[in-house]
């Protein structure tokens, strides 16, 4: 199951690297929609072939545990052969089985149906119950309607329900004693004191059995039905955007420094980070929000490319920025303070990774973290700035 999620992701991978290297403008967002559309219904198809699984499993299931209540005890003779020994539990077990298995055949016969029905009556009347009572009432109701002239296919719901209850009835060991040892939950509640624990995904308390357990032998704390469907339903985070940007950045640091080693040093989840949360995925000069035509610049082209001596700007932007020599005299002192309070944002940041930490005390004037003015600054729509207001940094 997870092995064709794993393919369909892998088959999306290459087919949106082709169209992002072959196409551009609307005819690759075009063809990025498709592939979308492509690759939901081959994850719908994948989720329609899994419940066909599961519905064929669930019956198999069900056999291979009647099955098994109802083999004989088995061992190994002094001489090497195999012994095997029927006790009265397991002839009981073999019956229930059997009459299970004929309750659960469709289509029959409606005199076959009939005696089927009369011989699961009389078996579940020898213990008087409100299982026993409910399994006799929809026996009686059947028989009825059958007498009635009902068609088959109407009667499938009641039939259904039957076999549910009986097969209840079969995993009781009051009524079938050889399925104790089989039953997932002991009928001695005592057993049961140091081996529950909560799921805190499904908030219920199952056997240590039903969770995983780290290499640390500690359980995970999620179930296992838990853990697929978790598996299943969470949210894939496409991350081929910020790659193309990493990717981008390096070459161009190559080109500009080759001993640089910021940009080495950054995964694709720091270019998540400044992209989304420091630079909000727009361009600082037009506000342009497409992710595919953003790039990392550097903010002071004599500096080394940084967290904190970066810009993001568009590709047309990019050309002309590069050639500015100061900044302090191309740009107003209002954006100035907006891009300085996004490098102090990083800063902040970066300085927890230690090795990101060791690049910012090398320099004594980001070090000291760019110390905030709390009075706020009004923006003004200018050649280079945007408007709007925000809180300046002093040197």
């Amino acid at each position: 199951m997870y092995f064709y999620y794993s393919c369909v992701s892998e088959w999306r991978r290459e087919e949106e690297q082709q169209i992002n290297s072959s196409l551009q403008g609307a005819q690759r967002k075009a063809a990025l929609c498709f592939l979308l559309e492509q690759e939901t219904e081959l994850i719908a198809a994948i989720g329609h072939h899994h419940i066909n699984v599961q519905a064929d499993n669930h019956d198999q299931i069900i056999q291979d545990f009647l099955n098994r209540s109802a083999a004989p005890h088995q061992w190994r003779a002094a001489n090497g052969h195999l012994l095997q020994m029927d006790t009265p539990h397991t002839i009981r077990a073999r019956e229930l089985r059997d009459l299970y298995n004929k309750i659960n055949l469709f289509p029959v016969g409606k005199e076959q149906r009939h005696h089927f029905l009369m011989t699961l009556k009389d078996m579940v009347k020898e213990h008087i119950c409100q299982l026993t009572q409910d399994i006799m009432d929809l026996v009686n109701r059947e028989v009825d309607l059958m007498s009635r002239g009902v068609k088959a296919s109407s009667l499938e719901g009641l039939r259904n329900r039957i076999c549910t209850l009986f097969l209840q009835y079969i995993k009781t060991s009051s009524f079938n004693p050889n399925v104790a040892k089989l039953l997932k939950v002991p009928e001695n509640p005592s057993q049961l004191k140091n081996d529950m624990f909560m799921c805190r995904g499904c908030h219920r308390y199952l056997r240590s059995a039903d969770f995983s357990s780290s290499a640390k032998g500690l359980l995970s704390g999620w179930c296992h039905k838990c853990t697929r469907l978790d598996n299943i339903a969470r949210s894939r985070d496409d991350f081929s955007m910020y790659r193309i940007i990493l990717k981008r950045l390096r070459a161009d640091e190559q080109l500009l420094s080759p001993e640089t080693n910021i940009p080495f040093l950054l995964q694709v989840e720091d270019m998540r980070y400044l992209v989304e949360i420091v630079w909000t995925s727009r361009s600082a000069l037009n506000g342009s929000s497409d992710l595919y035509n953003l790039v990392f610049s550097r903010w002071d082209r004599r500096k080394d490319w940084s967290p904190w001596n970066c810009i993001l700007l568009s590709k047309e932007e990019t050309s002309a920025h590069l050639e500015v020599k100061d900044v302090h005299k191309a740009y107003d002192t209002t954006f100035i303070c907006w891009i300085e309070q996004k490098h102090t944002m990083a800063c902040k940041h970066f300085s927890q990774i230690p090795i990101m930490a060791e690049y910012l005390e090398s320099q004594p004037a980001l070090s000291m973290g760019y110390q905030l003015v709390t009075k706020p600054i009004t923006m003004e729509t200018g050649k280079h700035g945007v408007s709007g207001s925000t809180t300046a940094s002093s040197h």
